[in-house]
């Protein structure tokens, strides 16, 4: 009898495999190959109890942990600043709002729940900081973008030397406040300015730009604008680059001039950017200290002898400073945080009815 027959006769009186197709497949391949029956053991595992790579192993649980808290562990530091220098400030101004505390007193203060809050109510410089900051937020943050818009409109063209006009526009962003402040303080003096001399050349008599109020949030805001105006210009100009050129060619195509293509291509394009810009300019605007305390001078953190252009940040710093009442300046800190937050609702209500019109 052939060793072949000889297999095959085997394999007929085999038992069935319990341990599936495959394992009998090999073991008749086995069979055949030499003659010899198939073995019904099963093949030995790989693993060992002990084997730190085994799937019960201590690699393979560090592996596991490491893979959840990895993540968590990156994450980790930007929360431990954020609560150390963000979280604790805010809820720490909260808690002093609610007390009578006394700058160089030692003590947390006595507890007065809202009292800080209806005396701001009840306070006319509070009101009259809460009006110039408004006003000088309208004053410069509208020519501040319009003027942005224009410049980056410019300089997504092809011009000569449009790289070295890139740099030139950031160059007021990179201006320390002092420096800037001080600088428009000698253009706007109104004795020997230089701003009053070219306007009496038009017949325009010298303003006093340190005592009016109008002229002197006109003269912060130029500032602002001056510091800003090429930041946000670059901003545009990086979503203007975004835009598909199609979009130009096909206006083009259809006989719409520079100005049309600027209207009704470039400005749906990077509405959403524009809102980024107002909703930063505002958050700014209300925030506005530097520039008013050193274009005041000697007149400290007032605004002006009739706090003509007195912020709220001026109006907190004076309260908690200059007066020494933290409670009330807490207060004026956290009216400061709920109106960021209301404008930035308000402003969220307009993106989203814009993507609505959009479709999006």
């Amino acid at each position: 009898m052939t060793p072949t027959c000889r297999a095959a006769r085997t394999l007929s009186r085999t038992p069935p495999n319990p341990y599936g197709k495959d394992a009998l497949v090999a073991t008749s391949v086995r069979a055949t190959s030499d003659g010899s029956p198939p073995s019904s053991r099963p093949a030995p595992s790989t693993s060992r109890r002990g084997d730190p790579g085994a799937p019960g192993g201590w690699r393979t649980r560090l592996y596991r942990f490491d893979t959840k808290a990895s993540p968590y562990a990156y994450i980790a530091p930007f929360f431990l600043v954020f609560a150390a220098f963000g979280l604790f400030p805010l809820i720490y101004t909260g808690w002093l709002s609610l007390h009578n505390v006394q700058l160089g007193e030692s003590g947390s203060g006595s507890w007065v729940g809202f009292d800080n809050y209806t005396n701001l109510w009840d306070n006319q410089f509070f009101w009259k900081a809460l009006r110039n900051t408004f006003t000088l937020g309208v004053i410069s943050t509208v020519p501040q973008l319009l003027m942005a818009l224009g410049l980056a409109h410019l300089l997504n063209f092809k011009l000569r030397g449009r790289g070295f006009f890139r740099v030139a526009i950031l160059a007021p962003y990179a201006t320390s406040i002092a420096a800037a402040a001080l600088v428009f303080v000698q253009l706007f003096n109104p004795d020997y300015g230089m701003i009053n001399q070219l306007l009496g050349h038009f017949g325009v008599d010298g303003i006093r730009w340190d005592s009016s109020k109008w002229p002197a949030q006109i003269a912060i805001s130029s500032i602002v604008t001056w510091r800003w105006t090429g930041y946000n210009a670059l901003i545009y100009l990086a979503a203007m680059q975004a835009v598909p050129a199609d979009l130009y060619e096909a206006a083009a195509l259809d006989g719409a001039s520079r100005w049309r293509q600027f209207i009704s291509v470039t400005i749906p394009s990077i509405r959403p950017t524009i809102f980024f810009t107002i909703i930063v300019s505002t958050i700014g605007a209300t925030q506005l200290f530097g520039e008013p305390l050193i274009y005041g001078g000697g007149v400290g953190p007032t605004g002006g002898t009739d706090h003509q252009y007195q912020t709220l940040s001026l109006y907190m710093y004076d309260k908690g400073w200059q007066v020494g009442q933290l409670g009330q300046a807490s207060a004026v800190a956290w009216v400061m945080l709920l109106i960021l937050l209301l404008i930035g609702a308000v402003q969220l209500l307009f993106v989203r009815s814009n993507r609505r019109k959009l479709g999006g």
